[in-house]
């Protein structure tokens, strides 16, 4: 006997006006976690958040509504919870590439973990799940938003202080940066000490026509640690070195 596989998508009864409502709503939450992302200035932005959300909306879809000839077939059983399961092992792969190491510092978790989140509420709206999926989105924003403030304001009491010690190339605009850096981490700069400036030297010996190195030593008091800003600064052009340590005080 030959079965006849009803069709996807079916305009009399609603259903393709459904999947594509829920294609939409992760499309929208995806959105705004990749937003936030590339706002940040992650490895994984705007794009790659969308995709991966709309991909695992996708693969519900299909999971959930693409094999209806199946069931109909004697003897089989339809279980779309087999593709949702290689949805999660599947994420892995993007979420281990973003995660590398660099000077003892791990990067890229967070990123990693939030692709592993777009994922979930693209298939709980897939699946649908779309109130899921609107949760999941605000938890993004609770965690990755809110978090940070707390334990800034619960890792130091006001008034502690630590110095940041800093090696860089002259002449590219990097000490407003870091100063601007500094801020907006919560920290106050409450002294700048600079060292003369340096020439590099070539390989020959020569100096002509190489950019100059000064180092400067901040002052800074805040309420959070101080050890995201030496993180993120290990990766910007004309950085040399960088070192953080306990303010001395004139006394000791």
């Amino acid at each position: 006997m030959q079965h006849i596989a009803a069709p996807l998508f079916d305009p009399g009864s609603g259903q393709g006006a459904r999947q594509f409502a829920e294609l939409g709503l992760a499309l929208l939450f995806s959105s705004l976690i990749g937003l936030e992302r590339e706002l940040q200035q992650k490895s994984a932005g705007l794009r790659t958040h969308t995709l991966v959300g709309v991909g695992s909306a996708l693969f519900m879809e299909v999971s959930i509504h693409g094999f209806g000839a199946v069931a109909d077939l004697v003897g089989a059983r339809q279980d779309p919870s087999r593709v949702a399961a290689q949805i999660v092992s599947g994420i892995g792969f993007i979420g281990g590439g973003l995660i590398f190491v660099r000077r003892d510092a791990v990067r890229g978790l967070t990123t990693a973990a939030t692709i592993w989140l777009t994922c979930a509420l693209g298939m709980a709206c897939g699946g649908g799940l779309p109130l899921l999926g609107a949760a999941a989105t605000l938890v993004h924003f609770l965690v990755v938003r809110g978090f940070p403030v707390i334990t800034r304001r619960m890792a130091l009491v006001p008034g502690d202080r630590v110095e940041l010690h800093l090696a860089y190339r002259t002449r590219k605009g990097l000490l407003p940066r870091v100063l601007e850096l500094c801020t907006k981490r919560g920290f106050r700069v409450t002294d700048v000490h600079i060292e003369p400036e340096q020439a590099a030297a070539t390989p020959d010996g020569r100096e002509k026509g190489k950019p100059k190195e000064t180092g400067v030593v901040l002052s800074l008091e805040g309420k959070g640690p101080a050890y995201p800003i030496v993180e993120e600064l290990t990766y910007w052009d004309g950085i040399i070195g960088v070192g953080l340590r306990a303010h001395q005080d004139a006394g000791e």
